[in-house]
């Protein structure tokens, strides 16, 4: 017969009222059943044959040969095949320990409240269990569904909290390793933290190096889109870790193949970039790294855990957001500093009293002075091997500045080297005169760049699109192009939101992340419609500006520029449109200098203070004050910036030595 829960009132009362007629509502055949519940665990086994329920199940269970054959646990020991999942559920088995262990304390439970009931409710109830215990799961579903439409709310209460713990299961130990690891490489970084400390199979897929280094790849020098965290790449800083023989000096990171290996720092000869983004030669050091035996290479490798290498990138971004950091003090020069560049070795500063000084980043030790110029030193720019610096006395000079060895002085300009810039062979400066010349070393040569109708306050060469950028008093930056030194655009302007103060820094920058931009007010958008009414140019002047938009479609080009100025603040223009897509406010005076990497932009100005920014959205992060003097020159590295004060003073905020 089939299974039909009653519903009468009768019968629900009874339920409801007292459990001391439980044996009432069961079959004869199951209260007389010899099974106890004290004997034996409820096992299910599987039965030959299925056979009718109704009056033959007293006679089956009377002949021992039921369908329903509860057998004691001490007596079974269950065969475990290679795969035990294909063959048990989650909660049954055995190799999941910490899910039967939780059963055993839940029974030993149900067992000391089954003890304190009368010998009859006990027999009918450990009947009832053993029952449903070797029942197929088709009829335990039944039964219960029949037992749920019997219950009453706080019946179904308790179900749902006891429930609610029962059905959670351990996916991580449950799953095959690559799953689970596949599912770890979604968390952020403070949830593979917490869930190592779950247990101790939690803990080793948690700080597998194939989950950290798939960390690293969504963090290091980018903004992860989930949770917005990028973290800064510190190449120098592995390569000032390295052991201090001479082959250690060149290091790069070497990225497993598989993702499964730990982070590989070899003496591989590579270019590496200083803070200013610039690419820099193999030195002489890195030569005889080179050079050297395998076995010597083999011997001053070094590898360390994905793990490692994000949390030190990590504390150090954790540093620049909270404002912790160290200062140190560099003094020496007597009149103001102009312009300053540092690397993971060498802090460079250059000032009105026409000398360069070159520092030890680590321990603040100066190392040498350099004199030569006839005026002040109002630029600098070095790599491993060589420096350049522009001077007041309209001369560039090139430096050793292992030896302190004046190399050449190239002579041309008419009035004041207010800035410099190389590449490779290629020097490239501006000037009072209003003009930006650009030296090839190779070939001797030297080529006049004409349009500026001021000073030319700061140059950079962007090697990837051959292309120079040149900001001047004018109020305007302008874009060239090396290979043909024509001015191709130009950057300023009432229409397109420009300074309305002499430009003194330009950064060009290549951003994948989508930044903050201002929003577009009516009266602007109407002056730009009525500007382009009024324009009378030629069809050799649109075909012309049809040319600039495809090359600027090259994705070599940078995507933006960022600018300061002393009309006290600091713009972001979209190279491709030439417009200006973001003014940032913030400091009082005049902006002297900025440096920016993918993350945040510093800058420095005339009323004291020093502010580092969001690059993605433009917000004011920390305000740095409490300087004797103005700011006049800024640079920027992955866990460190530098100032340079008019006063002669030189600082460091340090943010990975705190």
């Amino acid at each position: 017969m089939s299974f039909r829960p009653q519903t009468t009132p009768n019968v629900l009362q009874d339920v409801c009222d007292t459990s001391n007629d439980l044996h009432k509502l069961l079959p004869s055949a199951i209260a007389q059943s010899k099974a106890s519940f004290a004997e034996s665990t409820p096992t299910l086994v599987a039965v030959s044959k299925f056979q009718k329920h109704g009056d033959q199940t007293q006679q089956a269970l009377e002949e021992g040969s039921s369908i329903f054959a509860p057998t004691s646990s001490k007596n079974v020991t269950p065969s475990l095949s290679k795969n035990n999942y294909q063959k048990f559920c989650y909660r049954h088995n055995p190799e999941v320990k910490r899910t039967t262990r939780v059963d055993e304390d839940k029974m030993r439970q149900i067992q000391n409240s089954l003890e304190k009931l009368p010998i009859r409710e006990q027999e009918a109830i450990s009947n009832v269990w053993s029952l449903f215990s070797a029942a197929p799961s088709h009829h335990r579903t039944l039964m219960l569904q029949g037992l749920l439409t019997q219950c009453c709310f706080p019946q179904l209460s308790m179900l749902s909290e006891e429930v609610s713990s029962l059905i959670k299961i351990d996916f991580i130990t449950a799953l095959p390793s690559e799953l689970s690891l596949k599912i770890l490489c979604y968390l952020d970084c403070a949830s593979l933290c917490n869930a190592a400390q779950v247990s101790t199979k939690w803990k080793k897929l948690a700080d597998d190096d194939r989950v950290w280094h798939h960390m690293c790849e969504q963090h290091i020098d980018k903004k992860c889109p989930q949770c917005g965290w990028g973290l800064p790449l510190m190449l120098l800083k592995r390569a000032r870790e390295m052991p201090t023989a001479p082959s250690a000096a060149a290091t790069v990171v070497t990225p497993p193949a598989s993702g499964s290996e730990a982070e590989q720092e070899t003496t591989v000869t590579k270019k590496r970039k200083n803070n200013s983004g610039k690419a820099e030669p193999a030195t002489d050091i890195d030569m005889v790294a080179s050079s050297s035996s395998n076995s010597q290479q083999q011997a001053v490798r070094k590898t360390r855990p994905w793990k490692i290498v994000y949390s030190e990138r990590y504390k150090v971004e954790r540093n620049w957001r909270k404002g912790i950091y160290k200062a140190k003090e560099f003094q020496g020069h007597e009149d103001g500093v102009t312009c300053i560049q540092f690397d993971d070795q060498f802090l460079m500063t250059g000032s009105y009293d026409k000398t360069v000084k070159i520092w030890n980043v680590n321990t603040g030790e100066l190392l040498r002075t350099l004199e030569g110029h006839n005026g002040g030193i109002k630029a600098l720019v070095f790599d491993d091997q060589k420096l350049i610096t522009g001077g007041l006395d309209s001369t560039i000079k090139v430096w050793n500045h292992h030896t302190g060895q004046c190399i050449s002085t190239y002579r041309g300009h008419a009035e004041s080297v207010l800035s410099v810039d190389f590449h490779n062979k290629t020097i490239v400066s501006g000037s009072a005169d209003h003009t930006v010349k650009v030296w090839h070393v190779e070939t001797r040569t030297c080529y006049s760049l004409r349009g500026h109708t001021e000073w030319v306050t700061c140059v950079k060469i962007h090697p990837k699109s051959n292309t120079i950028f040149s900001a001047s008093d004018d109020s305007t930056v302008r874009m060239w192009d090396m290979s043909t030194n024509q001015c191709i655009r130009i950057f300023g302007g009432f229409k397109d939101n420009g300074h309305i103060g002499q430009v003194q820094c330009v950064i060009p920058l290549t951003i994948k992340d989508a930044l903050v931009e201002d929003e577009k007010e009516g009266f602007e958008e109407d002056t730009a419609s009525i500007s382009e009414d009024a324009e009378t140019g030629t069809n050799d002047e649109n075909s012309e500006e049809d040319l600039n938009n495809k090359i600027l479609d090259d994705p070599n080009y940078p995507t933006h520029l960022l600018t300061s100025s002393l009309d006290n603040t600091i713009k972001v223009w979209d190279v491709k449109t030439g417009k200006c897509i973001r003014t940032q406010f913030g400091h009082i005076e005049g902006v002297w200098s900025i440096a920016a990497d993918t993350f945040r932009i510093v800058s420095g100005a005339h009323d004291r203070l020093i502010k580092v920014w969001d690059l993605q959205s433009g917000k004011c992060m920390h305000t740095f004050g409490g300087n004797s003097a103005p700011i006049s020159c800024v640079a920027l590295g992955d866990s460190r910036f530098v100032s340079g004060l008019e006063n002669g003073r030189v600082k460091m905020y340090c943010f990975d030595d705190v």
